[in-house]
């Protein structure tokens, strides 16, 4: 169905203040969806994506942070892309699928009655308009895990998955066998599509085809969520034959309404003709750790160069400063004409980069101050007088892959630091390497 009957909303999980551990000390301060990534927050590169969808109807953000803690965010990115998001908090943990179905209500609902009918005739109609939406206007929605790092083909996933006719399909990619286990690896027709088989995280090579964390789903899903959480509650109920036995670790159970989108939906649901993989070649990356933020803002950087060309820096070094490849500098930072930026930077707002300053490879945050910063081999001596900054001269995954300075870090002149962690308010005036700073 591609028709003007067609609806399409998307669903973005957050996580929470209590997830992401792995990416502070960036999210102490910060809520993690809302680091930038290339200039703009994490979560906004799949919003902007979703934006793109033919008939998209709604964004909405599912997580456990505060609503203060988007109401901002949620305000200006509604106005500046013309399309409606809202946050949805969880008032506890509910699963991936969980998440989903605890806000049905909300995902399914249709946009405001159009004058066309009255208050009395919508009331009295409302069980057949119910019925219309459920079956024919909502008829898609997008899943997509926030911290997701690829150029999001969401168009032509729903494309193909008109095309399969299942309850959904599955964004997949071919990464290395070593790889593959840290993620959810799945088998697939190879000429239908169809997801055969799928286990997470599986201690024995099973696939190099993983999961992307991007879905498109038929409202079916709702079916099969609350299949696994009425079966749940039934074993529950058979499961009590003493207070003793029950509390055993062996007949404990996760509640009814903690679903888990791959073990309880994919797993069980693979090989019945229900799901669809759609398998790209483009990046694909998970942003679970400070390295993988920095990795990933050069990824979208790159992107832009593409797609958004006009949000990328450009200068020769005669009256601004010199760019090389893939730079985002905020209109409010300030860059000293003598700098030398690039490739793969990112200044945020109201940074200021004084003369002779060189940065690659980095992300600089809201507010920061760069006095002085002189070449070498090494990542180099510099001032720091608020927030963060960030700069890789190692792995991207390993826990000091990279240096990051907490928010009022000030380093002195002529002090190198290397792959180290320094957490707010610290003066560092001795070179260190792979070291953590308390």
């Amino acid at each position: 169905m591609g028709g003007s009957e067609e609806r399409v909303v998307a669903v973005i999980m957050v996580g929470g203040p209590t997830k992401g551990t792995r990416f502070r000390p960036l999210s102490l301060n910060t809520p993690k969806p809302l680091f930038p990534l290339a200039g703009q927050p994490m979560v906004n590169h799949p919003i902007s994506a979703c934006k793109k969808i033919p008939n998209l109807a709604q964004i909405y953000l599912i997580g456990l942070y505060e609503e203060r803690d988007f109401a901002l965010f949620v305000s200006s990115i509604s106005n500046e892309l013309r399309v409606p998001v809202r946050y949805l908090k969880e008032d506890k943990p509910h699963g991936s699928a969980g998440g989903l179905y605890n806000f049905r209500d909300q995902i399914m609902e249709e946009s405001p009655i159009t004058n066309t009918f009255d208050l009395y005739t919508f009331e009295c109609f409302l069980p057949i308009l119910l019925i219309e939406v459920y079956s024919t206007l909502q008829s898609h929605i997008f899943l997509l895990n926030c911290d997701v790092c690829c150029s999001f083909p969401l168009a032509e996933m729903l494309v193909v998955h008109r095309s399969y006719g299942g309850m959904g399909t599955i964004l997949v990619i071919k990464v290395s066998p070593e790889s593959a286990s840290q993620f959810g690896e799945l088998v697939a027709d190879p000429v239908t599509n169809e997801l055969l088989h799928y286990t997470e995280k599986p201690e024995t090579f099973v696939s190099d085809r993983i999961n992307c964390g991007v879905y498109l789903f038929t409202p079916d899903i709702f079916t099969a969520v609350q299949d696994v959480s009425s079966q749940r509650k039934d074993r529950a109920t058979l499961r009590r034959i003493s207070s003793f036995e029950a509390l055993q670790p062996a007949n404990r159970s996760l509640p009814s309404d903690f679903v888990r989108l791959d073990q309880d939906i994919l797993s069980p649901l693979a090989g019945k003709k229900q799901f669809y993989v759609y398998e790209t070649t483009d990046y694909w990356e998970q942003i679970k750790t400070p390295g993988m933020s920095l990795k990933c803002s050069g990824l979208y950087l790159a992107q832009f160069r593409h797609t958004s060309p006009h949000l990328l820096a450009s200068g020769e070094g005669m009256k601004t400063a010199a760019i090389s490849g893939n730079v985002y500098i905020h209109p409010s930072a300030k860059v000293h004409p003598t700098a030398k930026i690039g490739p793969s930077a990112s200044i945020s707002a109201n940074a200021r980069i004084g003369a002779g300053v060189r940065l690659v490879n980095c992300i600089i945050l809201d507010d920061v101050e760069i006095k002085a910063l002189h070449t070498s081999l090494a990542p180099c001596s510099m001032f720091i007088t608020f927030f963060y900054i960030l700069q890789a001269s190692g792995d991207h995954n390993a826990k000091l892959g990279v240096t990051i300075l907490g928010e009022s870090v000030m380093v002195e002149d002529e002090v190198v630091v290397i792959n180290s962690i320094v957490l707010p308010n610290k003066t560092m005036n001795v070179s260190v390497q792979e070291e953590i700073i308390l």
